[in-house]
């Protein structure tokens, strides 16, 4: 099946299901919450939506360590449940893209505890168990060096066994030989159970660590923490893997998937993304961009730079450009809100409706995160007994170990953490923040009682009215969809201009990061006076511009994108 590219058209809204609407009054977000909430997602001008995991999970790392492939979490509803809901997304023209994460499975599947419970089952076979190392002292050693991203070494030690097992991630995640042919029909059969029960595609988790080196050799360069990612990150097979997965399930649908790929630069996954016979994922989700404050992780903090986050959009654009089609996004599940990153929560509407625009409007398709729209930000945590994550848990561990005093600690945790994009959804000014009638299973960060839906839903200046306009904005306008990218003022720390540009039309995209007015010159070509000022998150002009010489001031974090020629009868 030749399959369509409808996936260019669309906008999508990231569900975090544990935490977007409690429908049954348990504390947990679930099914019968997103169903109650479909219109106000279509309302946001959005066409799709991707759910994180909603398989059953013991949560240990929050469904993304999955017990049961082809069920739902009874936390979340029933299988009967989310066949409504996906009736009801579509009924409202709506896609649903599934998690789908075979990296690793959970250390409760019954693959591992029957590969576990019986070595000579095939299902042994399904994971890398090894034998230990004989070291120096005569005690045993792993296997190898690696590091597992999450905590300590890559290796767990079973003493029933005798044997170590392999965790890229947390110790009850361990992962999957994809080399084996067995687990690659299991995977098949997966992707065929949803497919067939009207899903529309999938987002691939760590999609790129699937294959391992062979021998899975000792690292002897790799940094501490990140040892073995080497030999692991965009791996030997991972293209044959993902074309059997093409040629013999996904190629059967009208599907897309996206591939999320760390650390993978745009040259490399032109390899699965290239349009062509031998492309096997249609986008690819990358970490680039959200290395702008940080050292590889959030937990290695750095000063924010603009240059470096505008290095790394313009280095997708222009790489992928007429090859390959881009996955937009500033805000999902595994990272801290983005206003208190690279916005400024004292100007959390300026800030926010400006991040928005710096995205949104790039060649791509754009993927919005619960309580992004709203402009929600970080929350403060006063122990690391208030996250549930394994991730955060492990990084304080690491820090209090190498001297950090409990406060210094906390002081990165609370910049850091995933959980701040796992807070509850703010739906209204209520205890529970309308999210839930009973406490939820993580605190509502305070500010929801000014920050929630209801309130921005009676404001029109609100961070939420913007991001409607502004999707109604880039779906009018076909320069958006097809334009060529060209960025100006890269050298700048406080300004972040590109075009997109093509025959009859062109956009300028102008946002200060700045929280000071920050004067310039309109970049040569672009007469403002020719344009149509579709979208500023700044009241009518209350400075006139010197429009002659094509001076200028942005005030802070101010946004404005101007649009040309055949587009601007569509404003």
């Amino acid at each position: 099946m030749e399959r369509d590219r409808w996936y260019k058209d669309m906008v999508f809204y990231q569900i975090w299901p544990r935490s977007f609407c409690d429908g049954n009054g348990d504390g947990i977000g679930d099914l019968w919450g997103v169903l109650g909430k479909l219109d106000y997602i279509k309302s946001l001008g959005v066409t799709g939506i991707w759910f994180s995991p909603l398989y059953p999970s013991p949560n240990a790392d929050f469904g993304y360590d999955i017990s049961n492939y082809c069920d739902i979490n009874p936390e979340y509803g029933t299988l009967e449940v989310f066949d409504e809901v996906v009736a009801a997304a579509h009924a409202r023209g709506l896609k649903v893209v599934m998690d789908l994460v075979i990296n690793h499975t959970s250390s409760e599947h019954p693959w591992f505890k029957q590969g576990r419970e019986d070595p000579l089952s095939r299902y042994h076979d399904y994971y890398f168990w090894r034998k230990g190392r004989v070291g120096l002292d005569g005690g045993m050693n792993p296997p190898n060096n690696w590091d597992s991203l999450f905590e300590g070494e890559a290796w767990e030690y079973d003493e029933m066994l005798e044997e170590y097992y392999l965790h890229v991630f947390a110790k009850n995640q361990p992962d999957l030989d994809m080399s084996n042919p067995e687990v690659r029909d299991e995977v098949k059969k997966i992707m065929r159970f949803w497919l067939d029960r009207g899903v529309d595609g999938f987002r691939e988790d760590v999609i790129t660590f699937i294959s391992k080196a062979d021998g899975l050799p000792k690292d002897r360069l790799g940094m501490p923490g990140a040892r073995g990612m080497r030999f692991y990150s965009n791996g030997p097979h991972v293209q044959e893997y993902l074309s059997g997965f093409k040629s013999e399930v996904l190629d059967g649908y009208d599907c897309m998937t996206i591939g999320e790929a760390p650390m993978l630069p745009p040259k490399k996954a032109l390899r699965y993304i290239a349009e062509g016979e031998d492309q096997t994922l249609d986008m690819m989700f990358t970490f680039d961009h959200m290395q702008a404050d940080c050292l590889f992780t959030e937990y290695v903090p750095l000063p924010f730079s603009l240059r470096k986050l505008k290095d790394a959009f313009g280095r997708w654009q222009r790489t992928l450009d007429g090859k390959a089609w881009n996955a937009l996004y500033l805000e999902n599940h595994d990272h801290p809100r983005v206003i208190s990153r690279y916005g400024n929560e004292a100007f959390r509407v300026e800030s926010g409706k400006m991040l928005a625009v710096c995205y949104l409007f790039q060649k791509g398709t754009p993927f919005v995160y619960q309580g992004q729209e709203i402009g929600m930000v970080n929350t403060h945590f006063a122990t690391i007994d208030e996250l549930p994550d394994v991730s955060a848990h492990n990084q304080y561990r690491r820090m209090r170990e190498q001297g950090k005093t409990d406060d210094g600690a906390m002081v990165v945790i609370n910049k850091a953490a995933r959980d701040n994009a796992r807070t509850p959804m703010q739906w209204n000014g209520d205890t529970f923040a309308g999210f839930s009638t009973a406490e939820p299973w993580l605190p509502v960060n305070p500010n929801h009682i000014g920050v929630n839906v209801e309130a921005e839903e009676a404001d029109p200046t609100s961070v939420l009215a913007f991001y409607r306009r502004a999707i109604e904005l880039r779906r009018k306008l076909p320069v958006v969809r097809d334009g060529a990218y060209h960025e100006y003022k890269r050298m700048s720390e406080n300004l972040y201009f590109y075009g997109r540009e093509s025959e009859k039309s062109q956009i300028l995209v102008m946002c200060s990061f700045a929280n000071h007015d920050v004067p310039f010159r309109v970049p040569g070509g672009y007469n403002l006076s020719w344009g149509v000022l579709a979208l500023s998150n700044y009241a009518p002009e209350s400075r006139a511009d010197d429009r002659r010489d094509g001076y200028m001031v942005l005030r802070p974090y101010e946004t404005r994108v101007y649009v040309f020629g055949e587009d601007a009868d569509l404003v």
